[in-house]
């Protein structure tokens, strides 16, 4: 079993904080997206090149909160708009549990015509200060990263840097291997990415 990278997301306390941030830093304005019931939040996407797709993401206030933590640890998201997950994808989410269980439990979750399977912790806080990766199965035949328009960018480098990602890539590394993907040691915690567009390089943190 191996896994791929399916996209990125920039978490922000409102989506509008989200996109902000987002289109600033892209140079182009983000797609339509949608609710996610379960978790009472709504997104905003972007098409990559490569498949991948980029996803500005939020709680939705015209939601009932859940009764329940909320993914990606956005209950307790402070703080300006930032790049702060990536998601991978696999063929088998009871194989990708059964080698990775403190990636979560499977979540069975839809959008509209999308159905997926997410492995969520039960206090929606990933591992590794929340660094360790998001992991789904699509059972979509065409998921975003295939049918969203594409802008011009494609994603050169994501990096992680953190105190402890040199652990976290060991325990990666029997089931993902992306050359685009760099970890470095550093005190504080931060996703980066640089994506190639026809003007040029633009970053994104």
């Amino acid at each position: 079993m191996m896994f791929e990278l399916d996209h990125i997301a920039v978490a922000g306390e409102t989506l509008e904080d989200a996109v902000r941030h987002s289109e600033e830093a892209l140079g182009r304005s983000l797609g339509p997206g949608g609710q996610h019931a379960h978790y009472a939040t709504h997104n905003r996407l972007l098409g990559l090149a490569d498949g991948l797709y980029f996803e500005a993401v939020a709680p939705d206030p015209s939601q009932p909160a859940p009764g329940y933590p909320r993914w990606f640890g956005l209950d307790e998201f402070a703080g300006p708009a930032r790049l702060d997950k990536w998601i991978l994808r696999c063929d088998d989410i009871a194989a990708a549990q059964a080698a990775f269980p403190e990636a979560g439990e499977p979540v069975h979750l839809s959008r509209g015509d999308l159905r997926w399977t997410m492995l969520v912790p039960r206090d929606g806080r990933l591992p590794f200060g929340g660094q360790f990766p998001a992991i789904l199965q699509w059972h979509s035949d065409t998921p975003p990263g295939l049918t969203l328009s594409p802008s011009g960018l494609r994603l050169e480098a994501l990096t992680i840097t953190g105190p402890d990602v040199a652990e976290l890539a060991a325990r990666l590394a029997p089931a993902f291997d992306d050359p685009r993907i760099g970890f470095e040691t550093g005190a504080q915690r931060r996703l980066t990415a640089a994506f190639r567009t026809p003007d040029g390089l633009r970053a994104l943190a």
